[in-house]
């Protein structure tokens, strides 16, 4: 390391220049010292309390019912199809509405259980939810 003298062409100066390094540490530093005071400043306000408890208005779940000789059953009441246009007319003009539970046999043709969502959808119905049961465990497969 040569601190004087002239400057050879040949040399190669090894040295880590650090005034720009200094320069911005010292601009960071410069900028973190304006910047955080105007963070933690705010605003004192008296602000409202909310009330996060659930609502306690329990809705009736309405359960249609359609076997698989295609009769429908609202609730386990047994019903024809004009009836449950009027109960469905009757259930969508409730504010909110009830959620309504669709239950078809497994063997049901789909044909039936399409009649019972369209009857739901032209009475204007929002939450149609379709209930199955979870299948039993089966056995793995194995390559035999």
């Amino acid at each position: 390391m040569a601190f004087g003298g002239g400057w050879d062409d040949e040399e190669v100066i090894s040295d880590i220049n650090m005034t720009p390094l200094v320069d911005v540490m010292l601009v960071l530093l410069i900028v973190f010292m304006i910047t955080v005071p105007v963070l933690t400043h705010t605003v004192p306000l008296n602000l409202p309390q909310a009330n996060n408890a659930l609502s306690t208005v329990q809705l009736q779940t309405i359960v249609i019912s359609v076997t698989v000789e295609g009769a429908i059953y609202w609730n386990e009441t047994l019903i024809d199809a004009d009836q449950l246009a009027q109960r469905l007319q009757d259930t969508s003009a409730q504010t909110p509405q009830p959620p309504v539970q669709l239950r078809g046999d497994r063997k049901v043709e789909y044909e039936k259980m399409i009649q019972v969502m369209a009857a739901a959808q032209s009475a204007g119905l929002h939450q149609l939810e379709f209930v199955t049961e979870p299948m039993a465990a089966q056995k793995p497969l194995t390559s035999q």
